[in-house]
């Protein structure tokens, strides 16, 4: 593929196979979409599906009965630390190692059985990044152009203006932050109908973090569809459509971010004036509290959205400082199935504030 895919994670007895501030820039001039390629056949749900999948390592590692399915033009989030199993599943999706048992499959091509329909389908950009040391990134480019067979000079002139990359130095110059945008230039060039993206802007500055999520907001828009693996809760919860959380190796949560963002349940923190209005609330009953801190005279209480009427009710004759909504966001809801136990001070449960 021209770049290693070296990993914790990674299939390490077997390699790939041998067949300024922030401004706005001009957004990437859509090509005419992708025709869909001959040679397999087209699924009429799961562009991606990963289907009872297990690689075990020993010791823990690998993954273990995994499944999941991205839909066409869905963005699919993959979260979990390191060493969890995401780019152990990704190295199957992309055909270069053999699952123990299940199946992966892309476009309805078996990842294992028929990797060369899946490199010429799928932009694929590996989160470690390791360069061939004698070309330039033109040359690179140039390389994997021609593995890739599609060629589009003026889409690549806008990837190169839009992360401000100069491929004319040689790739073993290059910084951390140029050979992740180098990488995100050739995975997007031959505009490819599927991508599989394993922490795309990892060693990014913050301001290309942003461009390349707005970029992603965009490919979106055209009916890409992508697996976006990242420790960037904000990353995924910007521009995926669902989550799975994975954890030791196995699937433990899939979720819409809508749910997330729209949950019936709401968690609000409330500010109390005086000491013994903050006790008055605590036993006063009838309301969950999640988390109270005697010194701020503050606690946090979860209510369903019906219930919003009698926590209101509860607060009336009591002097009240400050009242506000927790919102609850994609890390919480990861740190909440990762709990092994309270955080000293807040629950790992408990909305950020």
């Amino acid at each position: 593929m021209g770049m290693s895919t070296q990993h914790p994670e990674s299939d390490s007895a077997q390699g790939p196979r041998a067949d300024s501030p922030t401004r706005l820039h001009t957004p990437v001039t859509p090509a005419p979409a992708a025709p869909p390629r001959a040679g397999g056949p087209r699924p009429a749900g799961a562009v991606i599906a990963v289907e009872h999948l297990t690689k075990d390592y020993g010791h823990g590692r690998g993954v273990f009965d995994a499944s999941f399915e991205v839909g066409r033009g869905e963005v699919f989030g993959f979260v979990g630390p390191n060493g969890a199993g995401k780019t152990t599943a990704i190295r199957h999706l992309m055909g270069f190692s053999a699952p123990q048992s299940g199946r992966t499959s892309i476009l309805g091509f078996d990842c294992w059985a028929q990797p060369s329909q899946i490199h010429s389908s799928v932009g694929y950009l590996p989160g470690e990044i390791a360069l061939p040391e004698g070309l330039t990134g033109s040359q690179f480019i140039r390389f994997m152009q021609g593995l890739g067979g599609r060629a589009d000079g003026a889409r690549l002139a806008q990837l190169l203006d839009l992360f401000q990359l100069e491929p004319r130095g040689t790739t073993k110059r290059m910084s951390l932050g140029d050979k992740r945008k180098l990488a995100v230039v050739t995975a997007f060039m031959g505009d490819p109908e599927v991508l599989v993206l394993d922490e795309p802007s990892s060693g990014l500055d913050p301001i290309m973090q942003e461009r390349f999520i707005e970029f992603l907001r965009q490919e979106k828009g055209r009916g890409k569809t992508i697996l976006l693996s990242s420790h960037m809760f904000s990353e995924v919860q910007a521009v995926c459509d669902r989550v799975a959380v994975i954890k030791d190796g196995r699937i433990v949560s899939t979720v819409r971010v809508d749910d997330i963002r729209h949950s019936e349940t709401k968690t609000y923190r409330i500010k109390f004036a005086a000491l013994p209005d903050f006790g008055a609330f605590l036993t006063g009953g009838g309301i969950q509290v999640v988390f109270a801190d005697q010194a701020e005279m503050t606690v946090e209480a979860r209510v369903r959205d019906g219930d919003v009427k009698a926590l209101i009710q509860s607060l009336a004759a009591l002097r009240v400082a400050d009242f506000q909504e927790c919102k609850v966001t994609l890390e919480d809801h990861f740190f909440h199935l990762y709990a092994r136990q309270p955080q000293e001070g807040r629950p790992w449960n408990t909305p950020s504030r």
